[in-house]
């Protein structure tokens, strides 16, 4: 649930429901009804955590497991939005061949991986 995705982030961000107050520039009741699915946060809130946490609105949501927003970037001078867009151009053939070289490039990891622990 929504509460329980913001408690999750405000405890990994090490901040006290005070803090998150402050932040938002609520009382600590209210985070506190946030964190208990009393209440919902107004669309301003909403966007102000999904900023502070560095997540999407759908993942505190929980329409979406994936935290990462589209304007981050995620490889060197490469937003996660760019590489969407790269990706969604791709014919069918290229994009099968990338999934090919992507499920390649998971097991290699996964063998240094076993190697680096060995």
């Amino acid at each position: 649930s929504f509460g329980e995705i913001l408690t999750s982030r405000r405890e990994e961000r090490g901040i006290y429901q005070k803090e998150l107050a402050a932040i938002l520039k609520v009382s600590v009741g209210t985070v506190s009804n946030y964190e208990n699915n009393i209440h919902f946060p107004d669309q301003e809130a909403l966007l102000q955590l999904a900023d502070y946490f560095g997540v999407t609105v759908d993942y505190l949501l929980g329409r979406t497991s994936y935290r990462y927003t589209l304007n981050e970037e995620y490889a060197p001078g490469r937003t996660v939005a760019e590489l969407v867009d790269i990706i969604q151009h791709f014919s069918r053939q290229n994009t099968a061949s990338f999934l090919d070289y992507i499920e390649l490039l998971q097991l290699r990891q996964k063998a240094e991986d076993c190697s680096s622990t060995s």
